[in-house]
Order: structure tokens, then sequence, then C-alpha cells
């Protein structure tokens, strides 16, 4: 009973065909292409005006040399966002449970921002490393641990994603599998059940949406140190 909660985060197979290929590339069918009209329809603008507002939020600190990864970042939050309601939907399988997915996408995207901070201004980004009036003995032992936190943000980048949707999947299914059990023996305490999964399906729309901000936000943050 246990190893059946965890079949859902298999990678489903077809053929001989990994199923997680079609799910990446879903993304970039189901989203309209905004065309060259004057007026578009309410689906376009609804998302035209998303777009705007989620990217000037994003890169209202960032200096201008930094809006050049704007198309990057707001294409990779609606990548996931996607992804993660994909998840919702029945017989559908979550690709961002997996965590080699989510390490795939935020090694790179941290690394590079790494190397830009270490091309254009190498003495800022190491001096991240050491705070600012550190006394002499804690030197060393300061820039291990920093340099061990400074390592570890693809890491908490991935598992936090991964974490958080592996989660709320689980608990949607052993709240369903309750609700299914209850059924006969405790109509009233079933319905009880079932009215509880429909808010948890809404929360966990919440944090597919939610988790794809974060991830998105904390690699501004990063690009923002070294930009």
């Amino acid at each position: 009973m246990t190893l059946s909660f965890f079949d859902q985060f298999m990678s489903p197979v077809f053929l001989g065909v990994p199923l997680i290929a079609i799910a990446l590339i879903l993304p970039c069918i189901i989203f309209p292409t905004p065309t060259t009209r004057w007026l578009n329809n309410r689906l376009i603008a609804v998302q035209g005006w998303f777009i705007n507002q989620s990217t000037s939020q994003l890169f209202l600190p960032l200096n201008p040399g930094g809006h050049k990864w704007a198309l990057m970042f707001m294409s990779l939050m609606l990548f996931l966002i996607s992804l993660n309601m994909l998840g919702l939907l029945p017989y559908t399988f979550t690709p961002t449970t997996q965590l080699s997915l989510n390490m795939g996408l935020a090694v790179p995207l941290w690394l590079a921002t790494v190397i830009i901070g270490m091309r254009n201004q190498p003495t800022i980004t190491l001096g991240h490393l050491l705070p600012e009036g550190t006394p002499t003995l804690l030197i060393p032992v300061l820039i291990v641990i920093e340099t061990i936190s400074f390592l570890i943000r693809p890491l908490a980048l991935g598992v936090r994603l991964t974490a958080n949707l592996t989660a709320g999947h689980l608990l949607i299914q052993l709240i369903a599998t309750a609700a299914f059990v209850l059924l006969p023996l405790m109509p009233t305490v079933a319905l009880l059940t079932a009215a509880l999964l429909f808010l948890l399906t809404l929360l966990e729309v919440a944090v597919s949406m939610i988790q794809a901000y974060v991830f998105v936000l904390l690699l501004n943050l990063y690009l923002q140190e070294n930009v």
C-alpha cells in the first residue's frame, strides 16, 4: 500500500518512449501565441498582463544590465507553472517531482549567474564569502561555512521545488484514499473529507504557482548579487 502512493512519481514509459519528454513539450503547445493585431482575445490579454506584472516585480531591484535575463526567467516561470499544474489533472504525471529535472534547471542557471559575477566583478563576488568586519580568528571558519552555503544553493532550489510538490501530491492521494474508504462506512465523514480534499486541491494550485515564482525569484536574487 505504501509503495502504491509513490507510483505516481515514477516516470511513465510507453513502447520504450519516456512520456516525460511529451510532458516537457506540452507547455509550448497550450500557451496561446500572441498575434500582430491591435486587439487580441481575452486569454492573450490576461497572459500579457500577467507577464508584464511579474516581470516588473521580479526585475525592479536589478540594474539595466540584468534585464536581459527577463525573457529567460519569465519563460522558465511559465514553464514551471505549466508542469506543476499538469500533475493536478487526473491520470497525469508531474515532471517537476523529479529531482533530476529540477537540478538540471537549477544548476546551469545558478552557475551562469556565478560565472557572470566572476567575469564582471570578481572582487565583489568573492567578497560574499567573507562578511566585512569578521574577526581574524573566525576568518577560516567563516570562509568554509560561506563556501558550503554558496555551493548548496542549487541543491536547495531543486530540493525545495521537488519536496513541496511531492508532499502536496502525497497528501492529496492520502485524503482521497481516506474519503473513498470511509464512503461506505461513514458517509458524513467521507463528505467532510471530500470537502477537505477540494480545499486542499485549491491550495495545491496556489502552491504550484508560488513554487514556480519562488524558484525564479531566488535565481533573480542570485543574479542580483553578481550583476
